[in-house]
């Protein structure tokens, strides 16, 4: 079952990248009790990822920011040493990369796309959700891998 509005989210292990690698830590122990945009997607370095989701949070961070979004972070089934890669070569040091390389957040929130039939498997689907004092309280869900509800532009619209 797919997470909805007002639903808690669940303090799954997540992976991320520090000064002595790679770190298993709890979802819930770093976002805290911030306001949080999380936005998922099916694959770093993909086309419609690269091009065309990252980019817009990136350039629209700061207004963002003034709509009361504490931290922005993007969530991928990739490696987290892959996620850092993608860090680096999109400038995008103010938002934090979560790796879901073994599903715990895919499975417990329910935004999942079967991407077999071009060589990925099963991916995260594309999303953006923000979560309040780790409750959800807005949900741009593309159902799949389209870009219409959760692209940055119409995001901030919505805040």
């Amino acid at each position: 079952m797919k997470y909805k509005v007002n639903d808690k989210i669940d303090n799954v292990d997540v992976y991320i990248i520090n000064e002595n690698g790679p770190e298993k830590v709890k979802f819930l122990n770093l976002i805290g009790d911030k306001k949080v945009l999380l936005i998922g997607v099916p694959g770093a370095f993909t086309p419609t990822c690269s091009e065309q989701h990252l980019p817009g949070y990136v350039k629209l961070f700061d207004d963002f920011v003034s709509k009361g979004i504490q931290k922005i972070i993007f969530i991928s089934v990739n490696d987290p040493f892959v996620l850092e890669k993608w860090l680096d070569a999109n400038s995008a040091k103010n938002i934090d990369f979560l790796s879901d390389y073994d599903h715990n957040f895919l499975e417990k929130s329910g935004f999942e796309i079967d991407l077999s039939a071009v060589g990925l498997g099963i991916r995260l689907s594309r999303f953006a959700m923000v979560i309040d004092n780790s409750v959800i309280t807005h949900i741009f869900d593309e159902n799949g891998a389209g870009l219409l509800n959760s692209k940055a532009e119409k995001v901030i619209l919505e805040l």
